[in-house]
């Protein structure tokens, strides 16, 4: 379905805000590795933002999520005091993990096999010829 203008507004909002209170919290570097916002998504009646995390050479990433999530009231809380008069009521925020970079580099790692086995291939090809 297709996002609206007001859906749009808000995830931008709410994607410079958080990206300010991850920053003021410490939230960008948890256990030596790199937390970013990737996106933010609003569900078309406003009550829900889903947040999606990209994390850069963090060890464990289910543990990381879970001390962001353990920290969400404090997050939610700094949130509304900064946009709680541009909203009627605060969305409910919940935080996934962006894996879209892990599938970039699975898909990398395959067309590099693929182009590996084709240069074998070619060149077992032209020995047998000769």
């Amino acid at each position: 379905m297709q996002e609206g203008k007001r859906q749009k507004q808000i995830a931008g909002l709410l994607n410079e805000e958080l990206n300010a209170i991850f920053q003021r919290l410490g939230l960008t570097m948890i256990n030596g590795g790199m937390v970013s916002i990737v996106s933010v998504k609003i569900t078309p009646d406003l009550l829900e933002a889903r947040i999606y995390l990209s994390l850069f050479q963090v060890g464990d990433a289910k543990a990381t999520l879970k001390k962001i999530e353990e920290r969400a009231w404090e997050i939610k809380k700094e949130l509304a005091a900064r946009v709680g008069k541009q909203l009627r009521r605060m969305p409910e925020l919940r935080f996934y993990l962006d894996d879209t970079l892990d599938h970039v580099f699975r898909m990398e790692d395959v067309f590099k096999k693929i182009n590996e086995e084709k240069k074998e291939g070619e060149s077992g090809v032209e020995s047998r010829e000769s």
